[in-house]
């Protein structure tokens, strides 16, 4: 156990109201340690459990016919085409990092949505886009423009998938905080989908496509909060996307699929290994022992929260089943990719 006991201050300075960190002390039955709170504040952020638009979400369509996967049930939607053919497609904001570093924040929310359909056994056909700028005049809101734009193109140039469609508009409010969103659309076989699930007592757990660097790290608190003069001091919140690795992830995921060794696999994205780990562990009601020793690192001494918390892309947490690790191995390494038990 840490000694770096944390108090209210560091508290609300990780976004947490004084009523949260409360409530922590209630569940825990003392003082939480620094890297104990950083994993609250991530998880109880809006980005990762819409805790103030939870109520608001609940009020849409979420039933039909054709839909095959409940709303919020997976990391994307899927909807029967027919033929036996699903259509899967997830829309995701990158608004937060794109306002500070257009350019890195749009591409990696391209980058993102594509792993969320990837990662459930869909090979992503098209890309589409919905933008919200400021005042076309300004200096800023050209910055944004060509930095976003530039971001959506390279990333899905790169990675190979086009982009078919989107839109853009231009209203003085988007001034500091421009919207972008961004789309992914795939095709999977009804067979051929896989969970974001954790089964199977003693199956082991593994961590594959890029090693975990620094950056990103406590991002999802950060697209929690509100855009100000001062945000560009958050910019080592933004993530780094390589659309290369992420193909090689693509063509990797789709073959290890194949295997029948994969019993669940999860993109990491906001809050990387912290909510990967806890979400597949939630939807399967089987926890995880996870060892931070083991993580693939690109940088030398890296905290437990920093590994914790990294939001470095290009990665997936995959619930092999035992017996299968070599075949699974035998797959990552051919393409060149981390493939390491945790």
């Amino acid at each position: 156990m840490e000694n770096n006991i944390a108090n209210l201050e560091t508290a609300q300075n990780l976004g947490l109201l004084e009523e949260e960190y409360l409530k922590i002390q209630e569940v825990l039955g003392r003082t939480p340690n620094f890297t104990e709170l950083s994993i609250f504040s991530v998880m109880w952020s809006e980005h990762c459990c819409y805790k103030n638009s939870i109520k608001w979400l609940k009020t849409l369509p979420r039933d039909g016919k054709r839909i095959l996967v409940a709303a919020g049930e997976e990391n994307a939607g899927l909807v029967d085409i027919g033929d036996g053919l699903a259509c899967c497609f997830k829309i995701e904001s990158h608004n937060h990092p794109s306002a500070i570093e257009p350019y890195q924040g749009a591409a990696t929310g391209v980058g993102g949505i594509n792993r969320d359909i990837f990662t459930m056994g869909a090979r992503p056909i098209a890309q589409l886009n919905s933008l919200r700028f400021g005042d076309i005049g300004k200096d800023r809101t050209k910055w944004h423009v060509a930095g976003v734009v530039k971001g959506i193109g390279d990333y899905g140039n790169a990675f190979g998938i086009p982009v078919v469609g989107g839109e853009v508009f231009f209203d003085p409010c988007f001034n500091t905080n421009p919207l972008v969103n961004a789309m992914s659309v795939g095709i999977v076989e009804h067979d051929g989908t896989v969970s974001a699930i954790s089964e199977g007592p003693g199956n082991p757990v593994y961590i594959v496509g890029s090693s975990t660097g620094k950056d990103g790290i406590h991002g999802a608190t950060f697209a929690s909060g509100d855009i100000t003069e001062d945000s560009a001091a958050d910019l080592p919140s933004v993530q780094v996307g390589d659309p290369f690795q992420e193909k090689l992830l693509l063509e990797a995921t789709q073959e290890v699929l194949k295997t029948d060794g994969v019993v669940g696999m999860q993109d990491m994205g906001a809050a990387g290994i912290t909510c990967s780990t806890l979400e597949m562990s939630d939807k399967g009601a089987c926890g995880m022992n996870i060892y931070l020793d083991k993580v693939p690192v690109r940088q030398s001494n890296m905290q437990p929260f920093e590994i914790l918390l990294s939001e470095s892309q290009e990665r997936m947490l995959v619930v092999v089943k035992k017996g299968s690790e070599a075949e699974v191995n035998a797959v990552f390494e051919k393409w060149d990719l981390n493939c390491v038990e945790i």
